[in-house]
């Protein structure tokens, strides 16, 4: 998977990361919105973004509400419901803000294949042991195109980064 040595996630495209000092580069925790509230705005997106200088929504929640889902509804959920509010915010701000998803547990339910590039969600209980293609639900499996985001030389990845989901 191709590297991320650059700051762009923080002002476009579409993140999913799990360093707390990424968290930290991106918002102010008090800026974070809930999945509930990300859910709520679809489609009447604000003006004004709460994060780096009206650039960036950060949400967290995510985990959670695939964990509280059977697999099955979890990849309808994912399809159905937040992919479709990820395109309709990258409509409204013409790719010009960055949405980032917060995952504190992302380095562990995040598996990426280093043969495909494929990127898999590891299930968690009571369904430890399934996954979820999240790569092909989210991005049809373009997987050239999500990289790994380094906030510098030598660290280990923060996230993942896709500049722009159709």
């Amino acid at each position: 998977m191709r590297q991320l040595h650059d700051t762009v996630w923080r002002r476009r495209g579409t993140s999913w990361i799990w360093d707390e000092e990424a968290r930290n580069q991106a918002c102010e925790t008090a800026e974070v919105w809930s999945l509930r509230q990300f859910l709520m705005a679809w489609g009447n997106w604000p003006d004004d973004l709460p994060s780096n200088d009206g650039q960036t929504l950060v949400v967290a929640g995510l985990e959670g509400g695939l964990d509280l889902l059977a697999p099955d509804d979890a990849e309808v959920w994912l399809s159905d419901a937040i992919k479709a509010a990820i395109l309709s915010f990258q409509d409204e701000y013409a790719g010009e803000a960055a949405l980032v998803f917060w995952l504190p547990l992302g380095h562990s339910r995040l598996k990426i294949h280093a043969a495909t590039d494929a990127v898999t969600w590891l299930c968690e209980v009571p369904h430890r042991g399934s996954q979820l293609d999240f790569g092909r639900i989210l991005w049809g499996e373009a997987n050239e195109y999500p990289q790994e985001i380094f906030l510098r030389g030598g660290s280990k990845p923060a996230g993942l980064f896709h500049l722009r989901i159709t």
